[in-house]
This record gives structure tokens, sequence and C-alpha cells, in this order.
């Protein structure tokens, strides 16, 4: 079998870097010379004709802007540009002219452009004649104008200038502009050939690419681009394709090759440099990488599959594959596919990758795959951050969320009781915070998201307690009457609206504590206080969860009544029923003493009766007692609601005797009452005893009104008495 060797001979400037298009420069007025004193705005422009800010401006090499995309000058000298994402532009050279004549050429200025000279003196209306030269000599068509035409103009270095004749006070004088080169550009640059592949195989498919790029201000410009083999012209001649596709090679093939690029209007037109070209006979040839799921992204334990292929050729061929330059594995055999599984995946798989195939001479690679492995994100952790053990209305409050396991970058998604928070991206990986103020509300349920594209993941639900310090408690008195009473049970509720549970309420009386309550789940407490005569006077309450004690406002409690009147109360009811049968039994016995002493009275007091007692008393006779005679409970009823008091005082010190019923002795009562006394003959009186009233236990005629027959009643208890010791 031949082996051919492949040669490319490429000529200096053959091989472009890529670079990027260059600014362009642009001049107003568009004349490379003015006057002195005149001003020229300057403008760079990138390859679409826009200009930018941060544009670097040179002035004869030298920085002297980095702001505008625009400046103005009035200084000659070389100036040129840069604008981001473009390359430096062609230097210009401006001259602003102490001359009296000068000549203007235009900028820019490409290839084969038709353009205008124009020839300026400072006072025109005084100029008699205008000449233009070239080189020393005076171009056609160039008397007495103001300008002149050019066409085609090429790049040379051919000199320019004009003369004037001036007349002044019937003088004439003639002016001699100074010379000038014009500042020509190429319309495009001289193309280069390349080849693909750059070693063709016979057998194989080739093409050849004739590069070249128009300046862009002349993009409209139509170029013909043409192929040559050993002077030969390829294919069917010249067409607006830079490209030449030959779909079989074979080893006459080889030879000089080189490409032209040519614009009709203007007519310019350029050769590449040569290029030998020798076609190789390989057996091996477009060798090409496969990777199996397509597209190169898989997930951690999937399998990845990379199948190595040629389109043709004989014998045994040894395919290898790499990845970053390592060898995975290496086959031979004599087939045109072959393949290499790598099972479950990992992260550190992640790579380019490319084959290799060749039968015993030069490996013939494969272009590179990027394959990446990316790992589902794990379910992601969510911590609380807060600057203290337990959470306040207030703090800034850090939630934390990470996923430990993941491929970058990772969406986190913040959730409060499945509410959208907010987001946070990690581009690299790792987690994201998310920072909350916190207010009452925020108590709850949070949760969080990370979703990397491969599937989202939640956070188990962290709970959150705001505590709220409590706001100022009111105390309010819940009491049965309008005005408190010595006795009254009054309750004192004490109640803090905003504060977190649990809550422990003091109350207070004149700053002394009277107790406390604890309230676990919120909402007010209440202090229950059986009244006395020493409870007048200020009560508040404070409110204390842990984050601070709250006082209430001050809140006055007058009472009023006699501590010893309600104890009587109490005792009243208990002995009412045993006071009823007394009263029943003293009146029956009043009736029978009175029948036999109707005139006597007993020694130890004087009773004082009105006539209407008087009466009343006397009507309990035997001549009162008929058919009609109210029941026996009727008595004591009417008995009960005619009470007579006559006060005695045995010169006790703390003790005074009342008298409140005599009732004289009658036969009718005697065979009905119950009870028979000791003397019969005597009149029944009954005694109370009544305690004097101390100090404290007086009150004012206002506390007292509509009380009187209250207190009469419930201030007396019964004694007993014995008629020998009245009589005495």
């Amino acid at each position: 079998m031949f082996l051919w060797l492949l040669l490319l001979i490429l000529a200096p400037g053959g091989e472009q870097s890529q670079v990027p298009p260059k600014a362009v420069l642009l001049l107003d007025p568009p004349w490379s010379t003015v006057f002195e004193g005149q001003t020229m705005i300057l403008t760079c422009v990138n390859h679409q004709l826009q200009s930018q800010e941060g544009t670097s401006w040179y002035w004869d090499d030298e920085l002297i802007d980095e702001t505008s995309g625009r400046i103005l000058i009035e200084t000659s000298g070389s100036y040129q540009c840069k604008t981001q994402g473009s390359s430096y532009s062609d230097r210009v050279h401006v001259e602003f002219s102490s001359d009296w004549l000068i000549l203007q050429v235009p900028y820019p200025v490409f290839e084969g452009d038709d353009i205008v000279l124009r020839c300026l003196g400072r006072r025109e209306e005084i100029i008699h004649e205008k000449i233009y030269y070239k080189d020393g000599k005076q171009l056609p068509d160039g008397d007495n104008s103001d300008f002149i035409r050019l066409h085609s103009v090429r790049q040379d270095d051919s000199k320019y200038h004009c003369t004037a004749s001036k007349e002044s006070w019937n003088l004439f004088w003639k002016k001699t502009s100074k010379s000038l080169s014009i500042q020509v550009q190429e319309l495009f640059p001289r193309p280069v050939l390349k080849a693909s592949p750059s070693q063709p195989i016979e057998g194989g498919p080739w093409t050849l690419t004739c590069e070249t790029q128009l300046a862009f201000q002349r993009s409209h410009v139509q170029l013909q681009f043409c192929f040559f083999r050993d002077g030969h012209t390829l294919g069917s001649g010249c067409s607006s394709s830079p490209e030449l596709q030959m779909p079989t090679m074979g080893s006459e093939d080889s030879g000089l090759y080189r490409c032209k690029a040519e614009a009709a209007t203007p007519r310019i037109m350029k050769m590449s440099w040569v290029s030998r070209i020798l076609v190789q006979r390989i057996p091996v040839s477009d060798v090409n990488l496969e990777i199996q799921p397509p597209g190169g992204q898989l997930i951690e334990g999937e399998n990845l599959v990379l199948i190595c292929s040629v389109a043709e050729g004989t014998g045994n061929i040894t395919f290898s594959w790499h990845k970053e330059g390592i060898s995975l594995g290496r086959k031979t055999q004599r087939s045109l596919l072959a393949e290499l599984r790598v099972p479950a995946v990992q992260k550190r798989d992640t790579g380019r990758y490319y084959c290799a195939a060749d039968n015993n001479h030069v490996p013939i690679l494969s272009k590179r795959i990027t394959v990446t492995v990316r790992s589902l994100v794990s379910r992601p952790v969510l911590t609380l951050r807060a600057p203290r053990a337990q959470a306040v209305v207030g703090d800034v409050v850090e939630l934390h969320c990470e996923a430990l396991r993941g491929s970058p970058p990772i969406l986190y998604q913040f959730y409060h009781e499945d509410v959208t928070l907010g987001n946070s991206s990690a581009p690299s990986g790792g987690g994201a915070s998310f920072n909350l103020s916190l207010t009452a509300e925020h108590s709850g349920n949070y949760s969080c998201e990370a979703d990397n594209g491969l599937g989202a993941q939640r956070s188990h639900g962290v709970s959150l307690h705001v505590l709220v310090p409590v706001s100022h408690p009111v105390l309010t008195f819940r009491i049965p009457r309008v005005q408190a009473e010595v006795g009254d049970m009054v309750g004192l509720h004490c109640e803090a609206l905003r504060g977190s549970p649990p809550i422990l309420y003091q109350f207070y009386h004149e700053n002394v504590i009277l107790g406390n309550i604890l309230v676990p789940s919120g909402g007010g407490a209440s202090f229950n206080l059986s009244l006395t005569a020493e409870h007048s006077g200020n009560y508040s309450c404070d409110a204390n969860n842990g984050l601070g004690a709250q006082r209430s406002e001050v809140v006055a409690l007058s009472i009023t009544g006699n501590s010893r009147r309600r104890i009587v109360l109490m005792t009243t009811g208990l002995t009412g029923g045993l006071l009823l049968i007394l009263v029943f039994a003293a009146t029956w016995l009043y009736r029978i003493k009175s029948q036999k002493k109707p005139g006597r009275l007993p020694a130890t007091g004087t009773p004082s009766y009105s006539p209407s007692e008087h009466q009343e008393t006397s009507g309990f006779g035997p001549s009162s007692l008929d058919a009609q005679e109210p029941p026996f409970s009727e008595q004591l009823v009417q008995l009960e609601l005619q009470p007579v008091y006559s006060n005695v005082n045995p010169e006790e010190g703390n003790l005074i005797y009342s008298q409140i019923r005599s009732i004289p002795n009658t036969n009718g009562i005697s065979a009905n009452s119950p009870r028979t006394p000791r003397n019969s003959k005597e009149p029944v009186v009954i005694y109370s005893e009544l305690k004097k009233a101390h100090p404290e236990d007086s009150a004012g005629p206002a506390s007292r009104r509509g009380s009187d027959h209250e207190d009469i009643t419930e201030n007396y208890e019964n004694v007993s008495w014995a008629p020998a010791a009245s009589e005495h």
C-alpha cells in the first residue's frame, strides 16, 4: 500500500487570528485638513456603526480620553480609537493648517472609490484661479475649479497639491498648498485559502474556502470568488460563493492551490498565497464520536455509551477513547464501529470526550464532545438563624436552605405556610439565605425547596413561634352594684390585648401584691376579692410573658358600709326561723299577763308606745278572737310587720338592751300557744342585745340612705329573759 504525506504550505499572513473587527473613525467635517482655529468632531463606531461609551482615544499613540464615543479636537496629529468589542481603528492624520491655502481630501476613502479634492483659501472672495496637481503634474480638468473629481483611487504614494491666484489692490499673488497623500483603505484584505479537512484523504470529500472580509462601510459591494489548481480554474469558474466543495478526492488532486476574490464595481482583484496540497491515501476516514444518551447531559447513576465510528476503511482498525487526554479504553477489530460503556456515571465523569481511529498509521481524532454529569438535588435542610433562643417580634431571622448534594445552579424557594416568601439562586452550589424581619403574623411553619432543573425537592417543615411582648394591660372591676360595699365580692380582671402566652398577671393594692395568676393560653385573668373597709384605695396589675412586664393604669376603688353589720346579716338568715317562734311565744305570754296586770311595766326599761301601737297590741285580747280570727301563721306575720322598740341601758360598757315587743298575757293565745311561760301572770317582754357601734363601723347619712329599717332589724340579737329579773 502506498503512503502519501500531507503538506500544507501557507505563505506569511495565510493564517489569521480571530481578531475583532476594526473600529471606524469618522470626521465631521469629513476633511482631513482644515484651517487653524476651526474645530472637528471625531466619532468612533463599531462594526455596526454604533457609537459607544467607554471608547479609548489616542493622539500620536498617547491615550487622551476613555469616556465618550465622540470628542472635539483642534490639534493636528494622528488619531486612533477603540471601542468595546472591536480592535483599533486605522490611524487618521488630521491637519489644522495655518497656511493661507489648503487642499482638502475626504475621509474615509476606500480602494476603487471616486472622490473629490477641494482647494480652499482663507478668503475665497479674492481668489482668482485654482489649479490641481498630482506628483507635480497638473491634473486635467483642474483649471480654475473649486474641486476636482478622481476616479477609482488606489493605494499608492502619490502626492497632491493645488495653487491659487489672488488679486489684491490690482496686484496678483500666487499661493501653493502643502502636498498630501490620500489615505486609501483596503476594500477587503488579501483572501486566505483554507482546506477542510486540512489533511484530505483519498476517496473523501474536501472543501476549499476563500476567506476575506469587506469593510463594513462597503458591505454592499458584491465579491466573486475563483479557485485554481496549478493555474487552472476549478469547477464552473468564478461565483459569489466563497466555498468550493469536492465530493471525492483522488491522488491526482494533489497540486498547488490558490483562490481569488474580485469586486466587479469598483474593479478590485486580490489573490491568495499559494498552498501545496498532497492527498493521502488512508483507509480510515471521518472519525466520529457519538454518545448515548444524546446531548451529553446525564444524571448520576445512568450509563454512558461512547460510540466511535469511521466512514470507511479496511483491515483492523484500532479505536481508542479519551477523556481530557486520559485513555479510557482501546479496542482493535475489523469493523467501522466500536463502543465503550461507562456504567453508573458519577460527577467525576464530567469532561470532554473524544475518540481516535487508525490502522497502524497516524490516529485520526474525533471532535470533542462535552459530557456533563449532573446530580439530583437532595432534600434540602432548612435552618432558622435567630439572634436569640426564642424569636421575638422585630428580630431579623435568617432562613438558610441548603441541599447537601446536587449540581449547580440551584434555585431555592422559601415558603411560609406554603406561600412563597422569595427565592435565591446559588450559581456555584451550596446554600442560600433569606432574611425576614419578624412580625406577629410570621409564626407558623416554614419550608424551602431546591431545584436544579432535574426535579425539585422540598425540605421538612420547621416551626417558628414568634413571641409578642405584652401590651399595657387593662384593669377592670366587676362589682355586683354601682357602689362597692363591705362584704361585696369584687372581681379584678386584668387583660393584655397583645402578647404571647403564657402570661403571668399580678394584682396590686397600693403597690402591695394581692396575688398572681398564670394564663397558659393567653387572654385575661381575674382575681376575686371579698371587700372589707381596708380594701378602699388604688389598684393596678401587670402582665409579663418573659419579654418584659407592663403595668396597667391605676384604678381607684371606694368602699362604703359597716363590716359588723355585714357579719350580722350573715347570721340573721340562720336565726330567722327561731326568732319567729320566739316572737309568737312572747306575744302569747304578753296577752296573758296583760289581762292580769294591764298597767304594769318592767322595771328595767320604759317602753314607749304610740296610740296606734297600743291599740294594735290590745287587739290581741279575747274580744279579737272570733270565728274569723286569722290562722296562726298570719298572726306571726302581723307580729313581724309591727315591731315596737324601746331601748334600755344596763350601764354596761358595750351593750344596749331594747324592748322589741311587750306581749300581755291572754287566755286565747295561751290556749293555742305551743309554749307556756314560767309565770303566766306577768307580761312578756322580749329584749335584743345590740353592741355599741365602733367609730370605724360608722357611715355617713348618704351611705345609710334607704337602709334604716335594715339597720334596725339586723343589728339586734335575742337574749334570754326571766320574769323574775324584770320584776326586780
